[in-house]
């Protein structure tokens, strides 16, 4: 069983992480006006809402092959990665099925800055944030848990500039630059992931299995 929990680690880690990479290529086409309407938010909406689950799923994967030492973090990890997943979910559902299609859709349900919409998607960010820096305790430090455990702290660090991004009273495309950094420690973090993940499978294939402790130790 705990070979099948890393296998879904890897694939959905992996899942992620290749969401992440096609929203910051839409996001940067959009911003300097290669994509537009419709396509644009088609693009950077359809990308996020595969980002959400899959990331769910991986910190649920870590989750239980976390040493009961460490469990509390990475508990408290998935439960922000619940809301995150949450959230956004519910946005971009509603502007992919209920705003894009029509012409005049219903005011309340589009998310513009400083909307309902926007507000969510806002709390789904930081939840995705905090998720991040409670899992920070659970790798060790040495080898890639050493880069999953500074890219998952920074990705948390920027969590306040994209807070600024979402609630500065007036939006503007400059404003939005200041979350940049996303692209590169959510990214990276998704894909540091996945290699965690796949460390494991790939020791294990066609071989004994290797303890959690063995594994854990040697990475």
């Amino acid at each position: 069983m705990e070979e099948t929990i890393y296998k879904i680690g890897f694939w959905s880690a992996l899942v992620a992480f290749v969401a992440a990479f096609g929203f910051d290529v839409a996001q940067i086409l959009q911003l300097i006006g290669i994509v537009s309407y419709p396509w644009d938010e088609i693009l950077i909406y359809g990308f996020s809402l595969f980002i959400a689950t899959p990331f769910m799923l991986a910190l649920l994967a870590l989750h239980y092959v976390t040493p009961d030492d460490k469990k509390f973090w990475s508990h408290a990890a998935v439960l922000f990665a619940v809301l995150y997943s949450t959230y956004v979910t519910l946005n971009y559902v509603v502007q992919l099925t209920a705003v894009i299609p029509y012409a005049a859709p219903n005011p309340v349900l589009v998310q513009t800055p400083h909307s309902l919409f926007w507000t969510v998607d806002a709390l789904g960010y930081i939840a995705l944030g905090l998720a991040t820096l409670f899992a920070v305790p659970v790798f060790a430090k040495h080898g890639l848990q050493k880069w999953l455990r500074w890219f998952f702290l920074a990705n948390f660090l920027v969590t306040p500039l994209i807070a600024l991004v979402y609630f500065y009273p007036n939006f503007s495309t400059a404003l939005l630059l200041l979350g940049l950094p996303w692209i590169v420690t959510a990214t990276g973090s998704m894909l540091l992931l996945a290699l965690f993940f796949s460390v494991y499978v790939r020791r294990n294939r066609g071989g004994t299995p290797t303890t959690f402790i063995a594994w854990q130790t040697s990475i």
